[in-house]
Parts: structure tokens; sequence; C-alpha cells
């Protein structure tokens, strides 16, 4: 059996996506950890229990090799009745940040 263009093209494209999906899955639930010790080490409330994402984009990494940047934002809250919103960025899997914003909208990026 012959391969062409067209099936091979269609396979690099389906195993990039299958690493995305991963790498995206990984990623996210790095976010959740590190919002949710963000939460516990303030004493504010994580609300929702998860993160939401919100912006991603390749940045060069350390080492030079190219890594996707995500942030991702949660909302929490200080007295049980006002919600706040959170951010956590990071690249590849390394948290770059974690920020507890009083004012919604008020983020580095």
């Amino acid at each position: 059996m012959e391969l062409s263009w067209t099936i091979l093209g269609l396979l690099a494209l389906g195993l990039a996506g299958a690493w995305y999906w991963y790498d995206s899955l990984g990623a996210r639930e790095r976010a959740n950890e590190a919002a949710f010790d963000a939460c516990r080490s303030t004493g504010v409330g994580l609300l929702d229990g998860t993160v939401a994402f919100r912006r991603i984009w390749p940045v060069r990494g350390d080492t030079g090799t190219l890594q996707l940047r995500r942030t991702y934002v949660f909302d929490y809250t200080r007295d049980g009745y006002t919600r706040e919103q959170g951010f956590v960025i990071l690249t590849g899997r390394s948290v770059d940040s974690v920020g507890l914003q009083a004012r919604p909208g008020a983020y580095p990026f």
C-alpha cells in the first residue's frame, strides 16, 4: 500500500491535534493546582472549583525552544458574597505567575 501526500498530511495533522489536546489537559490541571494553592495560602475561597482558558500564544522558553504560554482565569471570594477574578499564567507546564486581582479586568496581559 502506498501512502499519498494527502493521507500523510492528514495523519500528521491528527497527531498534532492529539498532542495539543493532551498538552492542554496537563496545562489546565497544573493551572487548577496553582489557583487552588494560591487561594488556600491567602485564605480566600476558590469558586466553581476550576480555571477557565483565556489566551494562548507561542513564546521562546529559557532554552530557546518554542513553547506555548497560556493564561487561565478563575473566580474567588474573600467574604463569601463578592466574586473577584484571579489569573494563572503558564509557559509549557511551568507556572510563571498567579495573581488575585481586586479589580476585574486588571491583568498583566
